[in-house]
């Protein structure tokens, strides 16, 4: 794979210069309307490598005045690329995409400094962001509309337009593919977009943001800022320009937002957290559905919205698919993500590790036992072993609350019905997997689940070609596909009768 050297961000020239305290982590600022800049304020946030603690950077904070300049950039970006033909927009948005495939290693690199994720893990996401952003830029080509038979002397027909500026709120977990998935679907649409990324994860998304402005993309159709996360949601949402609303987080947060957005009418697209089962029937190899839900688990250290996160496993396969469960689990190689071999890196904070290890020590008390893991090693960094549990009870807080992290409760069931309503039991409904070898318990499963991401025999991620989101409290919207495009469009019904 070919790579290229990324430049540095140029420091607006009346700020202080944003010093980087390790080499090859790139100079941190905002993008505004065409503009790197360190903001009209002082305040900065350090940013930390999760594997050693040190301060990476630092990150400067938007005040008003920076969200104010950057929602009338994105204001007047609006109608420059509403009106833009949707080839040109389309071949800035390939070109952007291939310049991030170029630069795939490197980005990786700053986001597994940053994130934790080992490198290969980042260097695909990369990958995947690129071909994502080609995917919504030939689904902008077939924003299509539709023309409706009426009488004689009358056309009936149904446009669709960009909705106009959006705001977007990311988390740091997936720190491109988070903040790609609303970048891509509102300039494909013909949006633009005034996206606070996360302040933990800057530097993917200031090389992100260096990759359009390189493809050419106007000056104000993508606006990137970083900032005191209710600070900036409030003053975003309140805005009269922002008409549309797009946020990937916490449920808690998710509510607070929609609510602030239903208080002045915007819509919105909520991807919030999941809780996710897994039901292992009594047909499959239960090694072999121990291997492929240990790959899903740790992947990103169970970082995952989608990340499995309950195994209830038939009572006759039990003992077997925990013995696989474990051996593959110890077997998961922990550290720096940019070490060889690295198969699992840190926790991305304090507060996470922090958080993991309280529901690990509540489990514990209730009487679940630790088969591996569950202890917080010494040394640097914010790291968690892979953690196993089993004999977990109903009461246990980690089988209520979505855990985040790498660890994995296994509790045994007799009666696939019980099994299925245990799944459904949580308010959550983002993601959920089965493994069966039966067409019939396979259809049982997928249509007995409540959510709204299903695979089974495979714990599956998101791709470009189809559509994610949640049921429940896990939100509304999709994002992905053909329908991740449908909250960035409005519908207009146009008829026009001929003069007789």
């Amino acid at each position: 794979m070919s790579t290229q050297t990324i430049p540095p961000a140029p420091a607006d020239a009346s700020s202080p210069t944003n010093a980087t305290a390790v080499a090859g982590y790139p100079e941190l600022a905002m993008y505004i309307d065409g503009r790197w800049t360190q903001g009209s304020g002082s305040r900065r946030e350090p940013v930390l490598n999760p594997a050693t603690g040190e301060v990476l950077g630092q990150v400067p904070l938007a005040e008003a005045s920076d969200l104010d300049a950057a929602v009338a950039a994105a204001e007047r970006g609006f109608a420059l690329w509403r009106d833009l033909p949707v080839d040109r927009r389309a071949a800035i948005l390939h070109r952007t995409a291939d310049l991030l495939r170029a630069r795939a290693g490197e980005i990786g690199r700053v986001m597994t400094q940053e994130e934790g994720k080992p490198h290969g893990e980042a260097t695909g996401e990369v990958m995947r962001v690129a071909t994502l952003l080609d995917w919504d830029a030939e689904e902008g080509r077939r924003a299509y509309g539709r023309i409706i038979p009426t009488g004689p002397g009358e056309t009936l027909t149904v446009a669709r337009a960009p909705v106009g500026p959006v705001a977007a709120f990311t988390p740091w977990n997936f720190p491109a593919g988070g903040p790609m998935r609303k970048i891509a679907a509102a300039l494909a649409a013909g949006c633009s977009i005034v996206i606070k990324a996360s302040e933990e994860t800057p530097g993917t998304a200031n090389l992100l943001a260096r990759a359009f402005e390189e493809a050419g993309l106007p000056a104000g159709v993508l606006n990137l800022v970083f900032g005191v996360p209710s600070e900036i949601s409030e003053r975003l949402i309140a805005s009269p320009v922002i008409r549309f609303v797009a946020f990937t987080g916490s449920i808690p947060v998710g509510k607070h937002l929609a609510g602030l957005a239903a208080a002045v009418m915007k819509p919105t697209i909520m991807e919030l957290g999941g809780h996710a089962p897994v039901i292992v029937c009594q047909d499959v190899d239960p090694a072999e559905a121990a291997r492929s839900c240990v790959r899903g688990k740790f992947a990103n250290a169970g970082q995952v919205c989608t990340s499995p996160s309950r195994f209830y496993v038939h009572e006759s396969h039990h003992d077997a698919f925990v013995d696989a469960f474990v051996q593959a689990a110890e077997a998961v190689k922990v550290g720096d993500g940019l070490e060889p071999g690295v198969q699992m890196g840190p926790l991305a904070n304090p507060r996470r590790r922090a958080a993991v290890h309280a529901l690990v020590e509540d489990a514990r008390a209730r009487g679940a036992r630790v088969l591996t893991g569950g202890e917080v090693p010494a040394g640097p960094g914010f790291f968690y072993p892979p953690t196993v549990l089993v004999d977990v009870p109903e009461d246990a807080v980690m089988l209520r609350e979505e855990p985040f992290g790498p660890v994995a409760p296994i509790v045994v069931f007799t009666d696939l019905d019980e099994a299925i309503g245990r799944a459904n039991a949580l308010p959550y409904g983002l993601a959920a997997y089965g493994f069966t070898h039966r067409a019939d318990i396979a259809a049982k499963l997928t249509g007995a689940f409540e959510a709204g991401i299903l695979s089974i025999n495979h714990v599956g991620g998101s791709v470009p070609q189809a559509p994610s989101g949640g049921l429940k409290e896990s939100g509304h919207g999709r994002e992905g596909g053909s329908e991740g495009l449908e909250g960035y469009l409005v519908t207009k019904r146009v008829s026009h009768r001929m003069q007789i």
